[in-house]
């Protein structure tokens, strides 16, 4: 009997440790589909066809995720690099906990089956979605094809993060994932999808961009070469200001082409406050944990904001 008791609680905790690795407490990422939701016609919203396939990317975009951070999680893990960057000290801000090949409750080998399975689930689901999609446009097969290589090979095989392609990556992976569901919901680009795929991939590389200032001695250490190894401390602030500039040209270019009307700026002024907040704990005062969270609530309250304008303004 007190086997049978312990199983389940086992399970249970292997189970929590799985989903630890795969990073699904940071949800994020697959908000995309919701902001190309609130793009739709309301005529198609809650047709078969749009629900399969956004269902069928969102998972899909969770496999590739998890894959992902699994691969990432399994390099840091043999260059020591994750034991160093999540130290007991930082646990205020960075929980040591939600690394479990570092605190022993998964091995090597099971977080290596555990990756290439949900790489594999990624690209058989989006696969599908790509077939029973409204559209298909020639373009997104390969470019879903693209997101799912770069993204998979950011610390593992390739290990693009370790050769000057990181920040590329952060933008590109989780930006694209906007622009693909899109096209194959309407079968086309607009100038305003561009706009939204940037920011929500921009919104996610200005996450990182404040972690890698923290995890400087890690990584360097690790032979990692991004943009805060390679570059002079005062040129990486000066280029983390310049990037984030980048977000208001963005916002205000939307209005600017005629994309959307001017109010859709006004709706992500909270954003820009954050931004600004963000920028002055991480550049101004070193506070960079403090920064990087502050940069995953604009991450969250952006895409909220994108959601509300996109329903409120473009139908």
């Amino acid at each position: 009997m007190a086997t049978l008791e312990i199983a389940p609680r086992d399970a249970r905790t292997r189970a929590g440790a799985y989903a630890r690795l795969a990073n699904l407490y940071f949800y994020d990422y697959y908000l995309c589909v919701l902001v190309v939701w609130a793009l739709l016609a309301q005529s198609v919203r809650l047709d078969g066809r749009t629900l399969a396939t956004m269902t069928l990317v969102v998972l899909g975009w969770v496999g590739v995720v998890a894959a992902t951070v699994t691969f990432d999680d399994v390099t840091g893990y043999r260059d020591g690099s994750d034991d160093r960057n999540y130290s007991p000290d930082q646990a205020v801000l960075r929980n040591r906990a939600n690394k479990p090949l570092i605190t022993g409750e998964l091995s090597l080998s099971q977080a290596l089956r555990f990756g290439y399975a949900a790489m594999a689930a990624g690209a058989l689901l989006w696969g599908l979605a790509i077939a029973v999609a409204p559209h298909q446009p020639l373009w997104a097969a390969p470019v879903a094809a693209f997101v799912l290589l770069i993204s998979v090979q950011y610390s593992y095989g390739l290990k693009i993060s370790y050769h000057r392609g990181q920040e590329l990556v952060l933008l590109l992976s989780p930006g694209l994932m906007v622009l693909v569901p899109f096209g194959l919901l309407t079968g086309e680009v607009t100038g305003l999808i561009v706009v939204e795929s940037y920011l929500f991939g921009l919104w996610s590389l200005l996450v990182s961009l404040y972690s890698n200032l923290n995890d400087l001695d890690g990584d360097r250490a690790a032979g990692r070469k991004n943009l805060a190894t390679t570059c002079r401390p005062a040129t990486y602030r000066r280029v983390v200001a310049a990037i984030s500039a980048t977000e208001t040209v963005a916002i205000l270019a939307a209005p600017a082409f005629g994309a959307v009307s001017w109010w859709f700026a006004a709706f992500l002024i909270p954003v820009l406050l954050i931004r600004a907040r963000q920028l002055w704990h991480g550049l101004g005062r070193g506070e960079f944990l403090t920064a990087r969270k502050l940069g995953i609530n604009a991450h969250r309250i952006g895409t909220i904001s994108l959601i509300i304008a996109n329903l409120a303004l473009t139908h």
